[in-house]
């Protein structure tokens, strides 16, 4: 039976073996753009559906004159206009005395200001949105 089923195999892989490629693939004569073009309908026939459309576009006259397009070009007064204001955001401002540092070695750290946000993360109005006090 094993034996059987190894003669087997072997015949069906010389048998897949001695096909040639031309009786399995064969090539014709059409290039590969001429087989996409018949498959997907894009042929001369439809060229000249193409053609006869982009002939009959009317010209564009709606065309936007130069003061409704100048609200959206980008310009340095456009930009520090700023579309998008910060929302008020206090800052404490706090002054730090003089003192030593808490190493080994003590060491002196001159005075100094810091400035801390009351607020961790910093927050935009939206555009129009009213940002002074009512």
């Amino acid at each position: 039976m094993k034996t059987k089923l190894c003669l087997l195999l072997f015949t069906i892989l010389l048998n897949a073996c001695s096909t040639s490629q031309q009786n399995l693939l064969p090539t014709g004569d059409s290039t590969m753009l001429e087989l996409w073009n018949e498959k997907t309908g894009q042929g001369t026939l439809n060229q000249g559906r193409i053609q006869l459309h982009t002939q009959s576009q009317l010209p564009r006259t709606n065309v936007p004159d130069e003061q409704e397009q100048h609200s959206y070009t980008r310009d340095v007064k456009n930009e520090t206009k700023n579309l998008f204001p910060r929302l008020p955001n206090p800052d404490l401002v706090m002054y730090i005395y003089p003192h030593l540092s808490d190493t080994g070695e003590p060491l002196p750290v001159p005075g100094y200001s810091t400035v801390i946000p009351f607020y961790s993360r910093v927050q935009y109005a939206q555009p129009g949105e009213r940002t002074t006090d009512y």
